[in-house]
């Protein structure tokens, strides 16, 4: 029998946390709400809090939430709380730094030259490294977030503009972030230099726009225009007479894109376009390829929902398997709310997901997922579906095992917490999680679902790091530090 407290029974716990969202938008008399609306179709990227804030032509405003977007930003005296025709907000999973109001991004300070809104998606490797640096020098830290370490960065430049502080201080930082700045009159936008994390660019009424994911787009109507480049920045400006200016600054020696796979195996919204690519496009071709891999005999292909689904349509297209609804998700349900004992925490997994009887009862099952984590949840989820009358339960896994921890937003367990790690073999694996059989996608077939081509060994068209260890930037913080170091950055625990 496991004990209460074993972290096996923390369904919760089994799965790649999503990172953040950002928006922004300039010019528009509706900018708050289009911002409120843009991060409400950016919910799936962080649901522990979300912020916004906008500038009038006279002052800064900012209002920020613990919670989901949809539970504060809707209403209509919050939102007049927000005035002005530029606003910029964000969605967050705390990747760096607890669960506090003092975290919720945009981060503001008051410059020399006025005041500047800074929020970021994404995670700085050297964050850690410059946050001691700049303490060091008499720098006071009001927060545990390393956006703030941009803050102090711009603050500290010793060029004129605002844009050229912006840029001098993201120009040291490393890792993988997409971020959006705000001052008195411009809105600016960034993307590390190898593009792992997305950001792009849109218009609506002829007003520029930046956000996470084109779904967000979508959402209020907007056009999509382009991609922001990797290393470049893009600056938005109202000019005197009310036009907006739009210039683009890049990489001396631009390096190639590597978007982080995740994006399209997890993160990413399947309506959304990530680095010109469908996101659900490229799910079903993981599932299709899978089938080809991975074939079993079998009578029913059952996604994990929700993220499991387009593989499973692929999965199913390419064996002739049918395709069925064997699990229904309930959406109701956000983290599981009462686990006193251990009979209690068993109900877990039913309170997400409960087995579709009629389509499981006698029936040879291929469960299609799309990631494993720790395999927590598949163990219930497995059980549920024997549960259920399957006479045989196979996993399909439509990416690649996780072997290694994430450094640029991802908040994974650590290594040694996950599946891969902690059993020898497949047939482990598969003996742990009670399934009759267990199968992963391949490298190479995952690189063929997203970008066509399998994966080149000697310069990665992706960012892979999570399946091959094969990090694509330095990691100062990591590297630097010893491991009695504490990983905590403040002293200050909130209460709440």
């Amino acid at each position: 029998m496991n004990h209460p407290n074993d972290d096996r029974l923390d369904i919760d716990g089994d799965t790649l946390h999503e990172e953040c969202g950002v928006f922004g938008i300039l010019g528009h008399s509706d900018a708050a709400a289009l911002t409120a609306l843009g991060l409400h179709a950016l919910q799936h990227r962080g649901q522990e809090a979300a912020g916004i804030v906008s500038f009038d032509g006279r002052q800064f405003y900012a209002e920020k939430r613990m919670g989901l977007v949809g539970d504060h930003y809707t209403d209509p005296v919050l939102l007049a709380k927000l005035p002005g025709a530029m606003a910029m907000g964000h969605t967050r999973y705390s990747t760096t730094g607890e669960v506090a109001l003092r975290n919720v991004q945009p981060l503001f300070a008051e410059l020399g030259d006025g005041g500047i809104a800074i929020a970021h998606n994404g995670n700085f490797t050297n964050g850690l490294t410059l946050r001691r640096q700049i303490i060091a020098t008499g720098a006071i830290c009001q927060s545990t977030s390393d956006t703030e370490v941009v803050l102090h960065l711009v603050a500290r430049s010793r060029h004129s503009s605002s844009t050229d502080r912006f840029i001098d201080a993201i120009r040291q930082m490393e890792g993988g972030y997409a971020m959006l700045a705000m001052t008195r009159t411009k809105l600016i936008a960034a993307r590390d230099p190898i593009g792992i994390r997305p950001l792009v660019m849109g218009e609506l009424d002829g007003k520029p726009i930046f956000c996470s994911e084109t779904c967000a787009l979508d959402m209020i109507g907007a056009k999509y225009i382009r991609d922001v480049e990797n290393g470049e920045v893009v600056i938005c400006e109202v000019q005197p007479d009310g036009s907006i200016s739009i210039e683009a600054r890049k990489q001396a020696r631009k390096q190639p894109e590597r978007p982080c796979l995740f994006e399209y195996v997890y993160f990413a919204r399947p309506d959304s376009m990530v680095s010109g690519r469908s996101v659900y496009g490229a799910r079903k071709r993981m599932g299709i390829n899978l089938a080809k891999e991975a074939p079993v005999e079998a009578d029913v292909v059952v996604p994990v929902p929700d993220g499991g689904t387009p593989a499973a349509i692929g999965f199913a297209q390419a064996s002739g398997i049918p395709y069925e609804l064997g699990i229904i998700r309930n959406h109701y349900v956000g983290r599981t709310f009462i686990e006193p004992t251990q009979s209690i925490r068993a109900f877990g997994v039913k309170l997400k997901h409960s087995a579709n009887r009629a389509e499981i009862a006698g029936k040879r099952v291929v469960l299609i997922d799309d990631s494993i984590v720790r395999g927590t949840t598949s163990i219930k989820i497995v059980q549920m579906i024997r549960d259920a009358g399957a006479t045989e339960v196979h996993i399909r896994v439509a990416s690649p095992m996780i072997a290694y921890s994430d450094y640029y937003g991802i908040d994974t367990p650590d290594p040694d917490k996950l599946l891969a790690n902690q059993h020898d073999s497949l047939e482990s694996m598969c003996k742990f999680i009670g399934a009759d059989s267990l199968a992963f996608l391949s490298i190479d077939g995952l690189y063929e679902a997203v970008g066509g081509e399998k994966r080149n060994a000697q310069a990665p068209q992706f960012t892979d790091h999570y399946f091959t260890g094969e990090y694509p930037t330095q990691l100062t913080d990591l590297d630097g530090r010893g491991k009695n170091d504490p990983k905590h950055v403040s002293l200050l625990k909130e209460a709440g």
